[in-house]
């Protein structure tokens, strides 16, 4: 009899740290320089330099979506008094399309984690309608779950994340 699947998002702390408990019904695909990223692969800075193409799923053009980009690990995964830090905010992006239909209100910044085996995070939310979510003032110690509340966004419909270190950095994560 086949093993129980264990939700990477659980495994990697990110359900607990930055979201929680989840149904997924919405496909988020997420692809850097023609690779698709599946939670907790691994990415060199060097390979997330340019956003990812994000692929939004769904079958209604009416419905918007809005994604998020944080590390709850900065600045150290052993030391991380800044979590959540916002790299990316895209809001009204219509199902069955993909970020670039939708409005960038935080540009997105590439990861360059100094120390540690960093958590990248992508969240997508439901949006009561277009036009509803706007930028927040800061990047440092965001936090998503106030975030969705404030906008009345939910719990996410979909989320991955990939780890990434410095570009010559080895080992494993730190607690």
């Amino acid at each position: 009899m086949p093993s129980p699947r264990v939700d990477p998002l659980i495994v990697g702390r990110v359900i607990g740290d930055v979201l929680d408990p989840f149904t997924k019904s919405v496909d988020l695909r997420v692809v850097y320089n023609n690779r698709e990223i599946n939670s907790a692969c691994v990415l060199r800075p060097s390979q997330v330099v340019m956003q990812p193409r994000v692929h939004i799923g769904g079958n209604d053009l009416r419905n918007f979506y809005t994604l998020i980009m944080v590390d709850p690990d900065a600045p150290s995964p052993s030391n991380p008094i800044y979590r959540e830090y916002l790299h990316w905010l895209v809001t009204n992006i219509p199902a069955t399309t993909d970020a670039s239909f939708g409005n960038e209100v935080v540009c997105y910044e590439k990861p360059t984690p100094s120390m540690g085996i960093h958590r990248f995070v992508l969240v997508l939310f439901r949006q009561l309608g277009r036009e509803t979510v706007y930028a927040p003032g800061w990047r440092w110690n965001f936090n998503t779950r106030e975030f969705a509340e404030l906008y009345n966004l939910g719990l996410p419909v979909a989320s991955v994340y990939f780890n990434c270190h410095r570009e010559s950095g080895t080992g494993g994560r730190r607690a």
